[in-house]
């Protein structure tokens, strides 16, 4: 069984992401679910990070602990990674995308992770965690496109997308990425959940879908094209 992929927006571990991380533990199919939070991204500030998240899921009825994984050595490290399968949410924080792409590429966490996921897993990832997992993602500082993880085929990501202007990004978009590919602009403490032709909108606020030069807004617990 593939397990769902939940594509937050940023400002986790927040209030008002009840909602949507109560979907992402419930796509699980398990409870209490779980939880294991690896603040690779958060390159500024790694501790501090797992724990807000560690005590926000444990604060929602969670099982939740810390993975802290956080250099392309530790991501190799069979000791940490062992266990991946037994987490039924596995979760990303936000932070540096290129740190996070860097460690997670070609790595043995990787591995388990998307062996965690084809056992059932949900595998989340918040603003920068979001960005690695699809086929494409914007590298700053240029905003330039190049290939990420493609764990998550034909998708990219926008995050904190709450205060974007679908007309300006759309436009960009057109120069930036082929017209066929797909654009989530996720705003913060919002995510998109789901798996390929079987998304839906959870959380506070919405999911900007472009593609083909043109978008469309979808709000909270609205479903998204199945051809997506």
């Amino acid at each position: 069984m593939l397990g769902e992929f939940a594509l937050v927006g940023g400002e986790e571990f927040r209030q008002g992401c009840e909602t949507m991380d109560k979907a992402i533990m419930g796509a699980s199919g398990r409870t209490p679910a779980r939880v294991v939070v690896i603040p690779t991204a958060a390159i500024t500030g790694p501790t501090k990070a797992a724990n807000d998240g560690v005590a926000y899921f444990a604060n929602l009825g969670a099982n939740s602990s810390p993975l802290m994984i956080l250099d392309a050595n530790q991501a190799d490290d069979e000791r940490l990674i062992k266990d991946l399968d037994k987490n039924d949410v596995i979760y990303f924080t936000g932070g540096s995308p290129i740190h996070l792409l860097s460690v997670l590429k070609g790595s043995r966490l990787l591995t388990g992770i998307l062996e965690a996921v084809s056992k059932g897993t949900v595998l989340a990832g918040s603003s920068a965690g979001a960005m690695v997992l699809g086929s494409l993602m914007r590298l700053p500082p240029a905003e330039d496109w190049g290939e990420a993880l493609g764990v998550v085929q034909g998708i990219g990501v926008l995050p904190h997308h709450e205060k974007r202007d679908p007309a300006k990004v759309s436009r960009l978009l057109e120069n930036q990425v082929p017209l066929s590919f797909t654009v989530f602009g996720i705003d913060a403490r919002t995510g998109c959940l789901g798996k390929p032709g079987s998304w839906r909108v959870v959380g506070s606020g919405n999911v900007t879908v472009y593609r083909n030069a043109t978008w469309t807004i979808y709000h909270p617990g609205e479903k998204l094209p199945s051809t997506i």
